[in-house]
């Protein structure tokens, strides 16, 4: 069976926004690289016990690693059946997340609650893979 008969038309806008998430973490990570070189964290080290703004920077970072797999798993489920709604939640997510590290870059940790309209992203994706798994089991 040829996938792009089985995928909805519009899940190509849903891989739009995995490419653009891959760009955020790629985005996130470089800046963790130069911020180890900038305030001399070397590796293995994952925090400083002197630079503040290097663990803020590294948070952001690991913060969106830590829920990353869920919202790809979420997104993935939601945008099999509501491809559009899912794209569009998901690029509200992501966006979140750079707005999330850059208030987190200022050193000011509560600054990355610039990223807080990302739950709507976040959640919106939960409830339609709960709509679609109701829709499974024929609840609706």
């Amino acid at each position: 069976m040829d996938i792009l008969q089985v995928l909805p038309v519009n899940f190509a806008y849903v891989i739009f926004t995995y490419l653009y998430s891959w760009i955020m973490l790629c985005y996130l990570g470089v800046k963790v690289g130069g911020a180890r070189k900038k305030y001399d964290v070397k590796y293995p080290t994952m925090y400083s016990d002197k630079e503040q703004v290097f663990n803020c920077i590294q948070r952001a970072h690991q913060n969106t690693l830590e829920v990353y797999p869920q919202w790809l798993v979420f997104q993935t489920i939601a945008a099999l059946v509501y491809p559009l709604a899912a794209a569009v939640l998901g690029a509200i997510w992501v966006t979140s997340r750079f707005s999330y590290a850059w208030g987190y870059y200022t050193g000011d940790p509560s600054k990355r609650m610039n990223g807080a309209y990302g739950y709507v992203g976040y959640f919106g994706v939960i409830i339609l893979s709960i709509s679609v798994a109701l829709q499974l089991l024929g609840v609706f």
